[in-house]
């Protein structure tokens, strides 16, 4: 065997190691299912106490191979592979001894599956150990079992949660909620396996209320979950969250007895344009995460500079993934909200006393500026102004030490401008982060033509640590996500002068696949923003606009900022934007509104701003979240002209 091998132990356990020859990640091909059902049936004929399956690697099981689903070119193929990991994760579930999945690291997808099919689940209580089932994210539902076996499990809201979402759990959140049975360090995970295993107490049954939701109420647990997605995602945009839901209801998840069936077929899934655009976006993003591969660049040490909405939250992300930070401003009263919103994001994402502790400790307020000296990333994060930029460098340059990367966040501004007055003009990087930093996957690391290839390398690979999607772009006027969106929200503002609604104008690009509109997009980032770079843009040349829509002058004039105020062309309440019935809209409103950011894209290939058209799509999803279910602009256009 290639990627199997098992040894039976002296007290009588059976020990299954899955790790895939060539690869880095385990994750099931058709041969290495084939070799686990073999594997399966050699140790049911040694009659062993019980088995524990684990990992050779650093992490337990990425799910299926996406090559070999991305492989398929008929719905017939994709059944065959739906059967074949259907029956293996079957067999282990029907082995007549004790099974124990021993875990560490990502359990996603079909790995999950086989998790469920084992008796117990023993994890590794680190971070890096998280839970999921991602299919939701591709377009399909976990077809081997797993919409089966995780309702009677954990119970079918929090299965569903999982389920519908795509969302990750980490060992300590999946050992309260059911799915793991225990959660313990490293240094007793084998042992642990192996006591649960051997002692084989009887699994945990769901109380009474949790049967009813998995019987007659059923239908009741699907239709509230249906409302819930109806608020996020189409059916039409979107059909896999809604087929769960049927499968769930009609099939108990079972894709053999759904058949043909229009509303949850695997075929009527694996046909719609949404699954291969989706899966194309899997493999944009898995592009972008490798830009960086091969580079040894590590911070250890990362200097802020602006303790803004923009830097604060930097220095947090930076903090919260293990990166001791030093954050700047000029005065203890301008450090003190970034340094409460670091904790308040601590609290939600890390949610560990300990985890919590040590990430506020990581985060060092430093009005002096003594960290810009000993740091390997040295961020300006400062309003947009090209003086006060380059003053700041000035001392920047002169306090680092040699080697140390020196980068802007700079929205607008060209990178040769700032890097103007520099010794050494090599080290300056641009790394563009987008609001809000704690959500938004996209960061333009800017090259101008006297950057330093190592140091964009460089930055690329600090971008990666911090688990954020790098995009190379070169320095030019808006860079990449402004200048697409520039005309894209100039149009929108222009509807508003007009007398359009602002929710007819937001209803209008929603309905076209936007998670959000363009009128609550400009009050998330900041009126100001909007018009600073807007004004930049024009200056520049980026895309010819001359003057600025009169409600945006207006509104900034009276501080009606957005969110970040309370008020911009919206009010918000909670941080949520307080909005009235939206208008009739055409679909030469929408054509109106999205043909100048498809118009821009196609110049932003033709002026080799980004590498090449995938990367813009990419960068423009992750960036601006167009339309996923269109596979990104470029490749919306090319579909639109078939």
């Amino acid at each position: 065997m290639k990627h199997f091998r098992w040894e039976k132990d002296a007290q009588g356990l059976a020990w299954l190691t899955f790790d895939k020859q060539g690869e880095s990640a385990n994750t099931f091909s058709r041969d290495a299912l084939e070799e686990l059902s073999a594997a399966l049936d050699e140790i049911a004929a040694a009659k062993p106490r019980g088995l524990v399956i684990r990992s050779g690697k650093d992490s337990y099981i990425a799910g299926a191979d996406i090559n070999t689903f991305a492989g398929f070119t008929r719905a017939e193929e994709a059944a065959a592979f739906t059967r074949l990991g259907w029956d293996t994760v079957q067999k282990v579930r029907d082995l007549p001894f004790p099974t124990t999945a021993m875990i560490n690291g990502f359990c996603m997808g079909g790995g999950l599956e086989l998790a469920l099919a084992c008796s117990y689940r023993v994890a590794l209580d680190e971070p890096k150990t998280r839970f999921a089932f991602p299919e939701v994210m591709l377009g399909i539902w976990p077809l081997w079992h797993g919409l089966q076996w995780l309702p009677r499990l954990v119970g079918p809201v929090a299965a569903l949660d999982l389920i519908l979402t795509g969302k990750a759990v980490d060992a300590r959140r999946a050992r309260r909620m059911g799915l793991v049975t225990q959660a313990v360090p490293l240094r007793i995970l084998e042992n642990t396996a192996r006591m649960v295993t051997l002692e084989a107490a009887p699994p945990k049954r769901l109380g009474f209320a949790q049967k009813m939701l998995l019987g007659p109420l059923r239908s009741v647990v699907a239709a509230r979950a249906r409302k819930q997605v109806a608020k996020k995602a189409r059916r039409e945009h979107y059909p896999a969250p809604y087929a769960i839901l049927d499968a769930w209801v009609k099939y108990d998840g079972d894709p053999f007895l759904a058949g043909d069936d229009p509303s949850c077929s695997m075929k009527a899934l694996f046909e719609h344009p949404t699954t291969r655009n989706l899966i194309r976006i899997f493999f944009l993003q898995e592009r972008m995460k490798g830009l960086a591969k091969g580079v040894e660049f590590k911070a250890g040490h990362v200097h802020v500079v602006g303790a803004g909405v923009m830097g604060g939250d930097i220095a947090a992300i930076c903090a919260m993934r293990g990166i001791t930070v030093t954050l700047q401003d000029t005065a203890p009263e301008r450090l003190a909200p970034a340094v409460k919103r670091a904790a308040t994001l601590f609290q939600r994402r890390l949610r560990d006393p300990r985890r919590i502790r040590d990430a506020m400790d990581r985060l060092i307020p430093d009005v002096a500026g003594a960290g810009a000296a000993r740091a390997d990333v040295i961020i300006e994060a400062i309003f947009e102004n090209l003086d006060a930029k380059r003053q700041l460098f000035a001392k920047l340059e002169a306090a680092a030490r040699p080697g140390a990367l020196l980068a802007s966040n700079t929205s607008s501004l060209k990178l040769a401008d700032i890097a103007a007055n520099f010794r050494d003009p090599s080290r300056l990087v641009g790394i563009h982060f987008f609001n809000p930093v704690p959500q938004m996957m996209l960061v333009e690391i800017i090259s101008s033509e006297k950057t330093g290839k190592e140091f964009a390398s460089n930055a690329m690979a600090f971008v990666r640590q911090i688990d954020k999607l790098p995009l190379p772009v070169k320095d030019a006027p808006g860079f990449l996500v402004n200048r697409v969106l520039g005309p894209y929200m100039q149009n929108a503002f222009r509807m508003l002068d007009e007398g359009v609604k602002p929710e007819t104008i937001d209803g209008a690009m929603e309905a076209f696949g936007m998670p959000m509109g363009p009128i609550e997009l400009a009050d998330t980032v900041g009126l100001d923003i909007c018009l600073h770079a807007g004004k930049e843009l024009a200056r520049k040349g980026a895309h010819g606009e001359a003057e600025a829509p009169q409600i945006l002058l207006n509104k900034v004039a009276l501080g009606q900022l957005g969110r970040k105020t309370g008020q911009g062309i919206y009010r918000y309440e909670k941080g949520r934007p307080v909005k009235g019935q939206p208008g009739a809209f055409t679909q030469d409103m929408v054509n109106a509104l999205v043909d100048p950011y498809l118009a821009e894209a196609q110049a932003v290939l033709a002026e080799g701003i980004v590498p090449d058209a995938e990367l813009i799509d990419a960068g423009l999803i992750f960036g601006t979240g167009f339309a996923p279910f269109r596979g990104g602009p470029l490749n919306y256009l090319a579909q639109r002209k078939k």
